[in-house]
């Protein structure tokens, strides 16, 4: 099978599709990927046929007024090439990422989606995606949020508006439904089925788990002596100031816990403190008790996965909902930013290290990625759904001449 994957070029997004292209590549596919030049090495390194995806300013300002839709069109021409030229069988993109999924419709090659994190389209009576909100747990609760059905169904049909005009510069038909980013043939979630609330599922969804990938690094040792060890993993592009970095350190100076954290050095980290610019996250969390961060999807998914609780002061995007979802779990502490002072990053540590049930309930989480490995599940979900086009395409086509 031919298989092209595209992908928005954080982190977030394109290591889990690095993750997907990497068990297919081993199954024996060909496999090309587009997304930001920043990850050709890697890609090319996995064995995929890389192609560098155009890069525009995502959200428009005075000086660049282009809006998303308009450099997802423009986008979507560029990709529309290489899809003719690469041939793939199907195209799966990473739900952020209009323009290979577009180019895929301008071609007519079947498109799934792949989403990084958890389930962005929930029915009525659930909290509003990414507010934080946990599940209601009464009937009056589930009626109170379903007062906001109202409100969520405006945003979404105008983001089916907005991408039904981008359609329609491309000479495509308008789609029926909002959340448009995610394919009806097939989207594979790519979380814990634990951080899911029951629900009922569409036909088209797959839980597959985490898509796990890193680009590798050193394992970081704690500071010598005894203690707990908290890893202190935050997130740069959403806290370029590092405040809760400085919490973290500051309010956990004269704690009888060891710490580790991303950072650059620092002439006032304190003595109890390890800091390095990068290391590998998957050969140094296991060895931590905590993982302190803003709650991106990759950092918790790979602490979970080491069996390692999380403490997340969420700063933007979906975030607050991981966060909610996490707490709901009952593997980690929510921590409100307003609260991320040394002294509220003090508390919580305290709270998450006294509770043994958390560690307990991620070790649960640990054992069930062991067993049911997310880019393993995936491959194997794409290739039953492709071979259920082929079939398709062979009865439409009929018996040869």
């Amino acid at each position: 099978m031919r298989v092209l994957l595209g992908a928005f070029g954080d982190p977030g997004h394109a290591f889990p599709i690095l993750a997907l292209g990497s068990e297919l590549v081993a199954r024996g596919h060909e496999v090309g990927v587009e997304t930001w030049q920043r990850w050709r090495e890697p890609a090319e390194a996995l064995g995929m046929t890389f192609a560098a995806a155009p890069e525009y300013q995502v959200f428009p300002t005075r000086e660049v007024p282009l809006k998303p839709y308009e450099a997802a069109a423009r986008a979507a021409l560029v990709s529309r090439e290489l899809v003719a030229s690469f041939e793939p069988d199907v195209v799966v993109a990473d739900i952020l990422t209009a323009a290979p999924a577009l180019a895929a419709d301008l071609e007519g090659v079947p498109r799934a989606t792949l989403v990084p994190h958890v389930f962005p389209d929930l029915p009525s009576g659930f909290p509003p995606f990414s507010i934080g909100a946990r599940l209601p747990r009464t009937a009056v609760g589930r009626r109170l949020w379903g007062l906001t059905d109202r409100l969520v169904a405006i945003g979404v049909e105008q983001g089916r508006v907005e991408y039904n005009e981008c359609r329609a510069r491309l000479g495509l038909e308008p789609v029926p439904y909002g959340h448009s980013g995610l394919s009806r043939s097939l989207t594979m979630v790519g979380t814990f089925p634990q951080l899911e609330y029951p629900r009922q599922w569409p036909a088209w969804t797959r839980i597959v788990g985490p898509m796990l990938w890193e680009l590798g690094g050193p394992l970081v040792e704690p500071p010598a002596g005894v203690g707990p060890v908290v890893l202190v993993a935050t997130s740069t592009s959403q806290d370029p100031s590092g405040s809760l970095l400085r919490a973290a350190l500051d309010g956990l100076a004269d704690e009888p816990v060891r710490v580790i954290a991303i950072s650059e050095p620092r002439d006032d980290a304190p003595a109890n403190a390890v800091l390095a610019p990068w290391m590998s996250y998957a050969a140094t969390m296991p060895h931590c008790d905590l993982v302190i961060t803003h709650g991106g999807h990759g950092t918790v998914a790979r602490a979970l996965a080491s069996g390692v609780p999380v403490l997340i002061s969420p700063a933007a995007g979906d975030m607050a909902e991981t966060a909610a979802r996490v707490d709901w779990a009952g593997v980690g502490v929510r921590l409100a930013p307003r609260f991320s002072t040394p002294w509220g990053v003090r508390l919580a540590v305290r709270r998450a290290l006294r509770s043994r049930g958390l560690r307990l309930r991620a070790g649960e989480l640990a054992r069930w990625v062991r067993a049911n490995p997310g880019p393993a599940a995936a491959a194997t979900q794409l290739e039953r759904w492709a071979a259920t086009v082929r079939r398709a395409s062979s009865r439409a086509e009929g018996p040869a001449a």
